[in-house]
């Protein structure tokens, strides 16, 4: 159970049914996890809509490289709700079993690509010292352009703010599914 009231559509004022349907109509198709705190306030809603969705569906980072960055980042942030969302859109995308398997037993994954590689340390090492090293920095360029970059540190940094949100919130989980590890305050903090 949510530690705050997560309210339905039915419930919704004028202003959270207008950010609930530009949620629902577009590549989201549903409305769920931490959308469904940040409704309290609309206008942070909508931002946070528009804001998530160039970061998920419009940057140059192909889906399996974009989903193995969120996977970092929810299993750094020890955030079961993002992972169980994440883990089968990272599938689809392309990411090995063997990638994600390794991501969920906080090992590093064996037969990376290069670009693989490049996303997995930079987003460890963003999540781990809030910044990167100069040799990982540097070995991203060499794969991506300056924008792709950005993008990438981006998608991390929103990414730890989805699963603040979810944790701090304990968003429930859809029904009936078992959590892969442990939410962050679970976790002997």
């Amino acid at each position: 159970m949510a530690r705050i009231p997560l309210p339905t559509p039915d419930e919704l004022d004028p202003q959270q049914r207008l950010v609930y349907d530009k949620v629902v109509s577009g590549p989201r198709g549903r409305l769920r996890g931490p959308l469904r705190a940040a409704l309290y306030n609309p206008a942070l809603a909508d931002c946070w809509q528009a804001f998530g969705a160039q970061l998920r569906y419009h940057t140059q980072l192909p889906p399996e490289l974009s989903e193995l960055a969120i996977l970092v980042t929810a299993r750094h942030c020890r955030s079961p709700f993002e992972w169980d969302a994440h883990r089968p859109e990272a599938e689809r995308a392309g990411l090995h079993r063997n990638i994600i398997t390794a991501i969920l037993n906080q090992k590093q994954p064996q037969d990376l690509s290069p670009t693989q590689a490049a996303v997995y340390h930079f987003a460890r090492e963003l999540n781990a010292g809030h910044s990167v090293s100069d040799v990982t920095y540097s070995r991203a360029l060499e794969l991506f352009d300056a924008r792709t970059v950005m993008e990438l540190t981006a998608l991390v940094g929103y990414y730890t703010l989805v699963a603040m949100t979810l944790n701090a919130h304990e968003i429930p989980m859809p029904e009936g599914t078992v959590p892969a590890f442990p939410i962050a305050h679970d976790a002997g903090r």
